[in-house]
């Protein structure tokens, strides 16, 4: 008799022996709060991304409101954004007081329409937050042209995105701003927390304000509070694990990658024709691969493929149902059928499987089994 397979969770972080012996070290010292391994780290993101000023967060979440509040984002200000992403990047907009202007998404890249978003730009526009949803970027040069146009800051919702390009260039490396989050599925992870790309030192000043309470110290005893600031520091004990992650995250794409083609090379080329399911574009030039989506035809009841599944031992996600249509949302006016494109990918897309430490027989089992419940249906 076969043993049954091991359950397969859709991610799954991988953490070495020499991360957790420099953990133990954080421990050991009695400096676990902000101290020298946030500088550290900060030091070697700010090196990834070509130079530019970095800080660290306790999430990925806090860089993008604190990226509004740097831009003077606030009451009456609009700011546009997708309707498919995780619902934080529609709340800071709200936090800051802002009101969130919704642009429907392109179909084959689940980004932002950027063929739409010119018309949804008012007088009182006054950034864009894009998501590269997946890893996959943003057609970047059409962005920014359209935000130079109408003059407009742009805060990338890069969570996704670490080690992603565009032409060449690594994502966060030019640009505006640019927040990335190192939440325990990402591509590297910090268990919890996040980083903000700044353009110069004087903005970099002002988010270490944001980040902890507005305070100002000077000398021994000097003390002032300047802006109204939050409780958003990494620390070192993230920060940690955060610098062993960052010596493997190159090798971590690249395996991402190397998975993401062999799903490709099992489901073959007529999987979309034969199942009227949607594979992800197959950029492997520009993306880091953070997941594989898969958007389920329209015959398929999304929460019975996914009993189904994992009655079969295989864990997905979903990633993510259109933020208009939380409540939250619909109370500020959105309803259902504004954004159809978003609506349709967020009830049918589902999430496989995909981390660094799966095998192609991980990949091979997947798929099978996707094959198989699909033609249950």
């Amino acid at each position: 008799m076969s043993a049954t397979p091991a359950f397969l969770p859709f991610t799954k972080p991988t953490v070495d022996e020499e991360t957790i012996s420099a953990v133990a070290d954080v421990l050991r010292s009695g400096w676990l709060t902000s101290g020298p391994r946030v500088k550290e780290f900060e030091a070697q993101l700010s090196e990834y991304f070509g130079g530019r000023p970095v800080r660290t967060f306790n999430s990925g979440t806090c860089t993008m409101e604190i990226a509004l509040r740097i831009a003077g984002i606030g009451e009456g200000d609009e700011v546009i954004t997708t309707p498919n992403s995780w619902v934080a990047t529609a709340n800071v907009v709200i936090e800051t007081g802002a009101t969130p202007v919704f642009v429907d998404i392109d179909p084959k890249t689940h980004n932002i329409d950027l063929n739409k978003l010119e018309a949804a730009i008012t007088p009182r526009t006054k950034a864009i937050i894009p998501v590269h949803m997946c890893g996959l970027p943003c057609d970047m040069d059409q962005l920014y042209a359209l935000a130079q146009k109408h003059q407009l800051r742009v805060v990338e919702d890069a969570a996704q995105a670490i080690g992603s390009t565009w032409k060449g260039k690594r994502i966060g490396a030019f640009g505006d701003f640019a927040s990335f989050s190192f939440q325990v599925n990402k591509n590297i992870m910090t268990g919890e927390g996040g980083c903000l790309v700044l353009n110069n030192e004087e903005e970099a000043k002002l988010a270490e304000k944001y980040r902890l309470q507005g305070v100002v110290r000077s000398g021994l005893d000097g003390i002032d509070v300047e802006v109204l600031g939050g409780k958003y520091n990494m620390t070192d004990i993230a920060a940690a694990i955060g610098l062993g992650q960052m010596k493997r995250l190159e090798e971590f794409n690249q395996k991402r990658a190397a998975l993401a083609r062999h799903y490709f090379t099992c489901f073959g080329q007529q999987f979309d024709a034969d199942t009227g399911a949607e594979l992800p574009v197959a950029d492997f030039e520009n993306s880091n691969w953070h997941m594989f989506h898969v958007v389920l035809p329209e015959r398929v009841e999304r929460a019975s493929f996914m009993q189904k599944m994992l009655d079969r031992g295989i864990g997905l996600g979903y990633h993510y149902r259109a933020i208009h249509l939380f409540s939250l949302y619909r109370q500020r006016g959105f309803t259902e059928g504004m954004f159809p494109v978003a609506e349709r990918i967020g009830k049918q897309i589902v999430t496989l499987p995909l981390f660094p430490s799966m095998t192609e027989n991980d990949v091979e089992r997947v798929v099978a089994e996707v094959k198989s419940c699909l033609s249950s249906f």
